[in-house]
């Protein structure tokens, strides 16, 4: 039964995992529609995506320091109603305009939901076990996209973009669940605003940066390569990547990256793993780049899923434990706002370099810099330790 109970959780909380991945996949297919439909001009086109990350940044700065002030059930179940009602504002938006607007509403309820969940989950567990059910849940990603993925391929071209997007509107009816089965963590009250703790103790002022600097190269270079790796395939005639086949191989192969990322949790340091994910991204990088035929490609690509998500899902285990639980939320959702703001520059300077003939191997070795600066941040400047409980704000604020 308590095994049951442990289990039941993490699939509860895996859907903000699950719908958030699904919007992401899911805006990725509309854009190309949406194009066609308003004859749009690719600086429009890259503005919606602009936009939408824009809306994460602001969700997760607000709505993790709201988990601290009002409780993570509360602010979860808000951002998931948030998300609901934006993707129900977007079928019946008439023009580009409203469009981006929308976008920019639903963004900060998909922001705020990521780095709340994660610190609910964090609540939840001790140790070992916390590292593995992060990981987890993150893994529910994976399987967001490919419900998007199928959504696109199998529903879309029959009942069109507008009224796909109504049938992820469903997930307003999962916040009722969640107001019954999701549970909260008691929040201890606080003499000053978690926000002025987080950035004037200088011990939680440096975690913050450190890990908020992982989260922008980690997700500058996420959204810089797999937003624009159908872009570049076609450019060098790998029709292969508007298949079905690709989309889904490409989000199977996170799945294992997740799960043995899980397991080595509590086998070996967290640090170890997430260097040797990011090191694995580096290598994959390298050789996507090189791919000369079909098979390289689809094999490269699976092994860059691989490992650039299993990447996530440990930084995701890493983040919310390196704060104490009265300031948790306001510390993960200010290390993935700064992530956002790379997740926003990414596809931006992937297009720049494109368009300065730029070869693709050496835009991905930018990115390959960029993880090796990573890999030397994780290394030198980030300590792989829980901030226990018994630590408390004030103690950590006067060491």
């Amino acid at each position: 039964m308590q095994l049951l109970k442990k289990y039941r959780l993490l699939a509860i909380i895996g859907t903000a995992w699950l719908f958030d991945a699904m919007d992401v996949a899911m805006l990725s297919f509309i854009m190309p529609l949406i194009k066609t439909e308003w004859h749009l001009a690719p600086a429009q086109l890259g503005l919606v995506g602009a936009t939408t990350s824009m809306g994460m940044v602001v969700g997760a700065m607000i709505c993790g320091a709201m988990a601290d002030r009002i409780g993570r059930k509360h602010v979860l179940i808000l951002t998931l109603a948030l998300f609901s009602i934006g993707n129900l504002l977007l079928t019946i938006t008439p023009n580009i305009t409203a469009f981006i607007v929308v976008r920019f509403i639903t963004g900060i309820g998909l922001g705020g939901e990521l780095p709340v969940a994660a610190t609910l989950v964090a609540d939840s567990y001790q140790g070992t076990q916390r590292s593995k059910m992060l990981v987890l849940a993150d893994s529910f990603w994976a399987i967001g996209w490919i419900v998007a993925s199928l959504l696109a391929f199998w529903v879309m071209p029959f009942i069109g973009w507008r009224m796909t997007v109504l049938i992820t509107v469903a997930t307003i009816l999962y916040t009722l669940l969640l107001r019954r089965h999701l549970p909260d963590t008691p929040i201890e009250p606080q003499t000053r605003p978690s926000y002025k703790v987080l950035w004037r103790t200088p011990v939680f002022r440096q975690k913050t940066l450190l890990l908020g600097s992982l989260w922008f190269i980690v997700m500058l270079t996420y959204y810089g390569m797999f937003l624009w790796l159908p872009s570049l395939l076609v450019m060098r005639g790998f029709s292969i990547v508007h298949s079905f086949s690709y989309t889904l191989l490409m989000s199977l192969a996170q799945l294992p990256g997740y799960y043995l990322a899980a397991y080595l949790m509590g086998k070996i340091s967290r640090k170890s793993v997430l260097t040797i994910y990011l090191s694995g991204t580096i290598v994959s990088a390298l050789a996507f780049s090189l791919a000369s035929s079909n098979f390289a490609v689809l094999m490269s690509g699976a092994w860059l899923s691989f490992f650039d998500l299993g990447a996530w899902g440990t930084l995701i285990a890493l983040t919310p434990s390196q704060f104490p639980q009265a300031i948790r939320g306001t510390g993960m959702g200010a290390a993935q706002s700064i992530g956002r703001i790379g997740a926003m520059i990414g596809p931006y300077v992937v297009g720049l370099l494109l368009q300065m003939k730029t070869p693709l191997t050496g835009i991905f070795g930018i990115f390959v810099v960029l993880l090796l600066l990573g890999i030397a941040i994780l290394t030198f400047g980030i300590q792989d330790v829980d901030a226990q409980r018994k630590e408390g704000v004030s103690g950590e604020a006067h060491s």
